[in-house]
């Protein structure tokens, strides 16, 4: 029997990437795929966000960067920093194209005009100061009542602009003359277009006019600490942090309605960005940064509606069940892999791998390295994705491919062929040892437990061989000696669009899936952990409550 579901990728409420620093993330700017971070750390780190991989690093500021904004282009980024300074980068070189003095204390918010010509930035020294990108040079300083923790140039007007001060917010001209009235809140953000204004004042949130200062909606959350808000760019959606908690509101229509609770982090949130109209991204004190998805509804039940919307992911191809080390990896036809927690289904990372035209692929986490090796251009490549290194290649030119693996205890790679079973070295590419079928031609797939692997040819037939004795010819196995995973079949019985798994000694079905899940692309299982990818790109984790059936 099935226990539980353990894992879906798709639906509201869903953190598909988490990323571990090691200091506390202090702002966020995202475009274009790319993410900016600011930490306690004085550099600057770039992630690429379809794969959470880091991309960059950018150096010069000597205190915590505490704020960050892409240019409305995207050539360049801006930055603030307890180092009392301002910087403009060039994205292409990452060097620093002006560095902007004059405040006397920590620099906490900076902003960018619509035009591209000025940068806002706030202060612990009390001060907003403007600044000329072109000179350098400071045109405006505006002296306020508190610390200025927050700035903002609206995104269509380069001579209106808004700051945080305490609980006050103040509204500006580009000549520094104060705006009325002023709000009371603890955050701000504008909507894309600039037409709209979201103030977070404790527990209730406001959407106002820009011009004409009407309240367009208003709503509470459940918490007080609300301190950061954004909109989608498609205006739809309003972001609110609180305390842990991200709370997603549609505003559209006459009636904004809660739409997803975010649910993850454990201390408090430091900064938010939309990444597109259905995904956010979040930063924590707790040292991470997640990556949420908004859009498909999740489901606590294996059988669901064929008609429900998915996610646009990329296809899964393979599947690795790692239980021992509570994870699931899983690559794409994108050449995508990603390690999954088996105990929460969240994506824990992913990796872009330099393969092409993949074939025969496994990938397997051996001493905290992730291992990939794969079949393309008549060669076999082995590569570790964390250090981005090929490990070696041979040439594969004579083999005809029906199957490729990594072996269970990590030291050897099998490749099957309709004539030959070859095993590879995984740390040197050198042969270690080779099975000749002589006139029989099998065909079939690989099953590996440590240094045993299986061959199985037919609805309940398997050949065993052992590879541990050094030596040039494994040892060919007893019948009926395998491993204990084998005593399920991933072999799917088609049946109105049922997908059934069987005991492969009884013949009895002993899981049945159904629904929108009846089709899974792959299957992985080992006897307590059943993983199903689809063509969807969604992962389903089940957890059975036997090691094995009876």
């Amino acid at each position: 029997m099935v226990k539980a579901v353990k894992g879906l990728p798709a639906g509201w409420g869903v953190c598909f990437r988490t990323v571990l620093l090691d200091n506390i993330p202090l702002a966020l700017s995202y475009w274009k795929n790319t993410i900016a971070v600011g930490s306690r750390h004085k550099d600057i780190i770039f992630f690429n966000a379809i794969t959470g991989s880091q991309a960059a690093v950018f150096s010069g500021h000597t205190d915590r960067v505490t704020s960050l904004v892409f240019s409305p282009n995207g050539a360049s980024l801006i930055s603030g920093s307890n180092d009392m300074t301002v910087k403009l980068w060039d994205i292409q070189t990452g060097g620093v194209v002006k560095t902007f003095s004059g405040h006397t204390d920590w620099v906490w918010s900076v902003s960018i005009s619509a035009d591209c010509t000025k940068i806002a930035s706030g202060s612990e020294d009390k001060t907003m100061r403007l600044w000329d990108i072109q000179s350098g040079e400071c045109h405006g300083v505006i002296k306020q009542w508190d610390i200025v923790y927050h700035v903002s140039f609206s995104p269509t007007n380069p001579q209106y602009l808004l700051s945080k001060s305490n609980y006050k917010i103040w509204q500006w001209d580009i000549d520094g003359h104060q705006i009325p009235p002023t709000y009371n809140g603890f955050c701000f953000a504008f909507s894309p277009n600039g037409t709209q204004l979201v103030l977070c004042t404790g527990r209730f949130i406001t959407i106002q006019d820009s011009g004409s200062r009407a309240i367009v909606a208003g709503f509470h959350v459940p918490d007080s600490n609300t301190r950061r808000c954004c909109f989608s760019p498609d205006g739809r959606l309003v972001a609110v942090a609180a305390g842990h908690t991200t709370y997603i509101w549609d505003i559209t229509g006459l009636d904004p309605h809660l739409i997803e609770t975010f649910i993850g982090h454990t201390s408090f949130i430091t900064s938010l960005v939309f990444s597109s109209p259905t995904s956010l991204i979040s930063a924590s004190e707790d040292q991470s940064i997640k990556f949420w998805q908004i859009g498909a509804p999740s489901t606590d039940s294996v059988v669901t509606n064929p008609n429900s919307a998915s996610l646009t992911l990329s296809p899964i191809k393979t599947i690795t069940l790692q239980a021992k080390d509570g994870i699931a990896i899983t690559s794409d036809l994108d050449g995508v892999v990603k390690t999954w927690d088996i105990s929460t289904g969240f994506c824990k990372a992913s990796f872009q791998t330099p393969a092409e035209a993949f074939r025969e692929e496994d990938v397997k986490l051996i001493d905290g390295r992730l291992i990939l090796t794969w079949h393309a251009k008549k060669k076999i490549h082995t590569w570790d994705l964390k250090k981005e290194e090929l490990l070696w290649e041979v040439d594969g030119s004579g083999y005809t491919f029906q199957d490729l693996k990594i072996s269970g205890d990590g030291l050897k790679v099998f490749c099957l062929d309709s004539l030959f079973l070859h095993a590879w070295s995984l740390q040197t590419g050198e042969v270690v040892g080779k099975v000749d079928f002589g006139d029989f031609k099998y065909s079939g797939s690989l099953t590996v437990d440590g240094s045993r692997v299986w061959i199985h040819y037919s609805q309940s037939e398997y050949q065993g061989w052992d590879f541990q004795t050094p030596g040039p010819s494994p040892i060919q196995l007893p019948p009926g000696v395998f491993t204990d995973r084998l005593h399920l079949t991933d072999t799917m019985l088609w049946d109105a669009s049922l997908s059934r798994i069987k005991d492969v000694d009884t013949g009895k079905v002993v899981f049945q899936l159904s629904g929108r899940f009846a089709n899974p692309s792959v299957v992985q299982h080992d006897g307590q952990y059943l993983a199903a990818g689809y063509a969807s790109g969604e992962l389903l984790i089940l957890e059975f409550n036997y090691m094995s059936p009876q």
